[in-house]
């Protein structure tokens, strides 16, 4: 989920700096007989785009804030601990790449063109989400089982339901989860410490009917 928005972050971005080129350099728009700088409404494109940028960025933002509130109600799973130490370094660093990629973007329309105004606060008020999240929530990241669902939840959320489940099995560095109807979901086996994964596989087996779900390769 993280990188299918990261993606629709930058396919949004990409074309709103270009638009910056244009208005800041004052270049020409030959299809439409004008330049950047004269060219009509253009703040009404920028509006658009901002808004579209926002909403994308908050959709992501609230999921994950959601995703932390859930994991840390630590009495309402069977099982729950934080994430590896490993992945604790993980997040950081690219929590701490996005905020910088977000701070870049807006530097980059406020040097262009003041007329960039709604969308330079949009992108500071992404980076500024992104670093709060991982400063106020590092010790807050957590992998959650409880008797219908696996929660997992630091700068990405992964919700991995028990219900339908058919088959659990560790391939390399990831855990896969096949349900009927041909369905698969996964994830990396670095969530969860070294020495918390017997635990976690005992507790998962726990929860469901061991008649129905085949277990490969989790010892």
């Amino acid at each position: 989920m993280n990188s299918f928005i990261n993606l629709l972050l930058l396919v949004m971005s990409m074309p709103t700096l270009l638009f910056s080129v244009f208005v800041g350099f004052d270049l020409p728009i030959d299809f439409l007989n004008t330049t950047g700088e004269r060219l009509y409404y253009s703040n009404e494109i920028y509006l658009g785009l901002g808004l579209v940028i926002l909403i994308i960025g908050l959709r992501r933002s609230i999921r994950r804030w959601m995703g932390v509130s859930m994991v840390k109600q630590v009495t309402k799973f069977v099982w729950n601990q934080p994430i590896s130490k490993e992945r604790q370094v993980r997040v950081f660093i690219y929590n701490s790449l996005e905020g910088a990629v977000f701070l870049s973007l807006a530097f980059a329309h406020w040097f262009l063109t003041s007329a960039a105004v709604f969308v330079l606060l949009v992108y500071l008020l992404l980076a500024i989400d992104s670093f709060l999240f991982v400063i106020i929530n590092k010790s807050k990241f957590r992998v959650g089982l409880s008797s219908k669902a696996i929660l997992v939840a630091d700068r990405e959320v992964l919700l991995i339901y028990l219900n339908g489940l058919r088959k659990v099995s560790v391939s390399q560095q990831t855990i896969y989860f096949d349900y009927t109807e041909n369905l698969q979901l996964s994830f990396p086996t670095d969530c969860i410490e070294a020495s918390e994964k017997t635990a976690f596989f005992a507790a998962l087996e726990g929860q469901i009917d061991r008649n129905r779900v085949l277990f490969q390769h989790t010892k």
